[in-house]
């Protein structure tokens, strides 16, 4: 029985805990959007298209190099 005094009063606490929790949540917005992150790791895009170039945006710089090519040595 002496437990129970000990007990109820850190589930009390535990419980507001866990609501403040709940509240901060969902007042940043952690529930707006529930289906699009769960559907971008299926999607490949990291802005860039096959052969490395970026797109959308015009890019100043140039395209990354060809990893270069191994060739049969001549000896």
């Amino acid at each position: 029985m002496r437990s129970l005094l000990l007990l109820v009063p850190i589930s009390l606490v535990l419980l507001g805990i866990a609501i403040a929790a709940f509240v901060w949540a969902v007042r940043r917005g952690q529930f707006d959007d529930m289906d699009t992150p769960a559907l971008d790791i299926l999607v490949d895009d990291d802005g860039r298209d096959e052969a490395g170039h970026l797109l959308g945006a015009r890019s100043t710089q140039a395209p990354p190099a060809a990893p270069p090519q191994d060739r049969p040595r001549a000896d």
